[in-house]
């Protein structure tokens, strides 16, 4: 076979997350694809506007492989973005639109970014990012789910859309990289997981078969498309089967709840805080939910008496829990709607295209109800941390990905996580490291030692909570902390509490025992009031 009918059979081959898009349109062209506040587009008007989009940024001097970068809330332009960007085989860039500036210029330069898209409430945290020095050269304002004028100096979404809706004729292939996603660890800055196309569409499959999805859905993505859960779990398929989206940038309980009814809404995810959150809503019950029909949760595990309300107030709602990690695109478990009360807490089993263990520091399995590690292998796992040969060798160290996170596993192969090897706290669906916050309260000049943990709370789940031991002879307040943690890192990563004590409790060699921590404050009887007097209105 020549070298030239080769390079024609491969292009023939071709299966990247921007063909799945022109390839629904060709089966739906007429169907709803998506629809955000007044935009309301057909597969086949989708698929035009991500044409133009496409040629629009090769206009403007964006090639393949070169980073695209985003800092919005959820919208059509940036579901546009999304696949324009892979069809011309750049690699996207998404930023959680609540870092501050230096944690995001931090983003910018290690990626690298030529251009970055703004929605219209970041122009200025945009503006402060770039102005401390990165390779972006223009910023994109995108229009969100309600109209508003763009601010002067700044090219529009709209301005951007070049006038010829034909398939831009760059060749990408599925080895290729689609984008960067920035995942805290314990360290303080933010690593680079680097996902390809062939990563990204493997775990749309898992979710698809896993997740019961299917083309006659209706799907609420209300969580930020920033976060790969949204955007790869639900919209990516949501797309890849045909189905209609319909995007909202406000995740708050009475829009969620306006939405479902008005939409006819099938299917809809979010984590435990904002179901609760939809539960205590006073509109819930005078709302016609009758549609809905899948109802998906993770980020982190459901409360059980939670479980049960939900199956009472929605006794037509089939639920799901998806655990995973940015690194493995995210999805590696789940626990199916016949699982949730029998198997509650539970993250379930591997999905189809994953392989997991639970394993001990000689990378053997452990017996059942012993903690290990979870390691996984499959095609949805990252190709590596971008400019980090280091931590990429270590997460595959013996040639299984390391999540981090411990484990046990049932008799019946059932996960369930109990700890986190790498202090990761998920707060409200965010995840905060632990050392980011210690480091900034390390600042302190009054400080001698400091633990940052995660403590259950019911609305927050864990609630980012700080125990300090002061130097001998200083003082320090609480509220000093907190406001020194707030003039320097994002709202959900400051401590929603701070604990002072004589002492932090260590092994014999030095070791923090951090779980003795969480087990000694857990309880505390003051902890709901601490948080309900400081978030009082």
């Amino acid at each position: 076979m020549t070298g030239d009918i080769g390079a024609t059979i491969q292009r023939a081959r071709e299966h990247s997350i921007g063909d799945l898009l022109r390839r629904s349109a060709r089966r739906y062209p007429q169907k709803t694809a998506l629809i955000c506040g007044e935009v309301s587009w057909t597969f086949a008007e989708m698929d035009a506007v991500c044409n133009r989009l496409a040629r629009g940024l090769l206009g403007h001097g964006i090639q393949k492989g070169d980073r695209v970068a985003v800092l919005s809330r959820n919208s059509h332009a940036f579901a546009a973005l999304r696949f324009a960007v892979a069809r011309i085989g750049a690699i996207l860039v998404p930023i959680n639109f609540m870092l501050n500036p230096d944690e995001i210029n931090f983003i910018l330069v290690n990626s690298g970014a030529r251009l970055l898209a703004v929605g219209r409430d970041f122009v200025e945290q945009a503006r402060a990012a770039t102005a401390k020095g990165s390779a972006v050269e223009t910023l994109i304002w995108f229009p969100g789910e309600d109209p508003a004028a763009a601010p002067d100096g700044v090219m529009t979404f709209d301005e951007l859309l070049h006038s010829d809706a034909s398939a831009p004729e760059t060749s990408v292939d599925s080895r290729d990289p689609a984008q960067i996603i920035y995942t805290s660890g314990t360290e303080s800055l933010p690593k680079g997981a680097i996902l390809t196309h062939e990563a990204v569409m493997w775990q749309y499959v898992s979710c698809i078969i896993d997740g019961g999805m299917a083309t006659e859905d209706t799907v609420l993505h209300a969580l930020p498309l920033y976060h790969c859960a949204q955007l790869d779990v639900f919209l990516g398929p949501a797309i890849y089967l045909g189905a209609t989206s319909l995007i909202t940038g406000k995740p708050v309980p009475d829009n969620i709840l306006s939405l479902i009814a008005a939409h006819g809404i099938k299917a809809f995810f979010a984590p435990p805080t904002i179901w609760i959150a939809m539960l205590r809503s006073p509109a819930f019950d005078r709302t016609d939910l009758s549609t809905l029909r899948k109802g998906y949760y993770g980020a982190s595990i459901m409360p059980v008496e939670v479980l049960l309300e939900l199956q009472r107030r929605l006794p037509n709602v089939r639920f799901w829990n998806f655990y995973g990690q940015t690194e493995i695109a995210p999805l590696a478990t789940v626990l199916t709607p016949e699982d949730q009360l029998p198997r509650a807490g539970s993250a379930g089993k591997p999905a189809i295209n994953v392989e997991t263990r639970v394993v001990d520091a000689e990378m053997q399995d452990v017996g059942v109800g012993e903690v290990g590690e979870i390691v996984h292998r499959s095609p949805h796992l990252l190709s590596g941390y971008y400019h980090d040969p280091v931590k990429t060798a270590a997460a595959f160290a013996g040639g299984w990905f390391h999540s981090g996170d411990l484990a046990t596993v049932d008799a019946d192969g059932y996960i369930t996580v109990v700890d986190r090897v790498k202090d990761m706290i998920k707060s409200g669906g965010e995840n905060v490291a632990s050392r980011e916050v210690e480091e900034m309260i390390y600042r302190l000049p009054a400080v001698s030692e400091v633990a940052v943990v995660g403590l259950p709370h019911p609305r927050w789940i864990e609630a980012v909570t700080a125990i300090v031991v002061v130097k001998a002879g200083e003082t320090l307040e609480a509220d000093a902390v907190i406001k020194h943690c707030e003039a320097g890192m994002a709202h959900f990563k400051v401590p929603k509490r701070v604990i002072f004590i004589d002492s932090l409790p260590k092994n014999p060699s030095g070791k923090l025992l951090k779980r003795e921590l969480r087990q000694r404050f857990a309880g505390s009887d003051t902890l709901d009031q601490a948080i309900q007097n400081r978030f009082a209105g």
